[in-house]
């Protein structure tokens, strides 16, 4: 059975190695803080110090980390995942950073002897808990064939996209059309309810419409009251968002839409909502509109 190593264990990735533990796999797995692994110790998981030592350890390793800077802490240094490569590995990145950052990854990849993919995932922990993730797949097609059935196992909708940096791009491309919804929702249920529709009532109404894609039917209810745990906070969604602008600066497309939810970001980010999940757009709008915010915890995230 392959052996596999997992860096990063946070609100995703740490239940993405559940799925590969509840479905029979070998994991090894290292965290910046131990702590927040211990029940996935208890299910199974064996613990490494180090990311090298998880790559030491694994056949194929996965990484999910918060941006491009992360990503190359976990990779780079002594320490890192790139000292343990060499031929018959496979490195497998989940995280979204910048395309171009991750195309010079996969080359120090290849110069180590290994093959790298980027596998960002589509979905949220509600979609990976109910086993409907989506990935995508950049890299080649030989070693997105090898991996196949490990991502089979943590979601059922497997798309390779095209070459090493393809992937990542597509998905800062799904990111951004998700807080642009969430803007645009958030805009439609303030205008019915300062013309008297109840907020509850505009929220059932606009989820049950045409409108209503699957991140709004799980995501829109969070304008009546935030969640404890943040799924995607604010300062993770904006990284997204200024990854999306810069690639529509360099390719020369508009980006109207993106630019001015990425202002809404901010002006949350300076109300000290950073750490909230992305759906604190509806708040800093209700605020704006002079409308009483929805209730909510602290929605704090993980390292992802």
């Amino acid at each position: 059975m392959q052996k596999l190593g997992f860096v990063g264990l946070g609100v995703m990735g740490s239940r993405i190695v559940k799925r590969l533990l509840d479905a029979g796999r070998l994991v090894v797995g290292y965290n910046r803080t131990r702590e927040k692994a211990q029940w996935l110790l208890d299910a199974g998981m064996r613990w490494a110090s180090s990311p090298r030592e998880v790559a030491e350890a694994s056949d194929v390793v996965f990484t999910m980390v918060t941006n491009t800077a992360a990503l190359q802490a976990v990779t780079e240094g002594p320490d890192g995942i790139l000292a343990a490569l060499g031929p018959a590995k496979v490195y497998v990145d989940m995280s979204t950073a910048s395309p171009e950052a991750s195309r010079a990854l996969a080359a120090r990849v290849a110069a180590a002897g290994a093959r790298m993919l980027d596998a960002p995932v589509s979905g949220s922990v509600v979609t990976l808990e109910q086993g409907k993730l989506s990935i995508m797949a950049g890299g080649e097609k030989e070693v997105f064939e090898r991996v196949l059935p490990i991502l089979k196992d943590i979601g059922p909708t497997v798309n390779h996209v095209g070459s090493n940096g393809q992937a990542v791009l597509i998905k800062i491309a799904s990111n951004l059309s998700l807080a642009v919804q969430m803007l645009a929702f958030s805009e439609g249920i303030l205008l019915a309810e300062k013309n008297g529709i109840p907020r509850s009532v505009a929220v059932e109404v606009l989820l049950n419409s045409v409108m209503a894609s699957p991140m709004l039917r799980y995501r829109g209810p969070f304008v009546l009251q935030m969640p404890e745990e943040a799924w995607f906070d604010v300062t993770m969604m904006q990284k997204d968002m200024l990854l999306a602008l810069e690639m529509g600066r360099q390719l020369q497309v508009p980006m109207p839409t993106t630019a001015a939810t990425n202002e809404m970001l901010t002006a949350a980010r300076a109300q000290g909502l950073e750490k909230q999940d992305f759906a604190i757009v509806f708040e800093v709008l209700a605020r704006m509109a002079g409308m009483p915010p929805s209730g909510g915890g602290a929605g704090q995230t993980s390292e992802r």
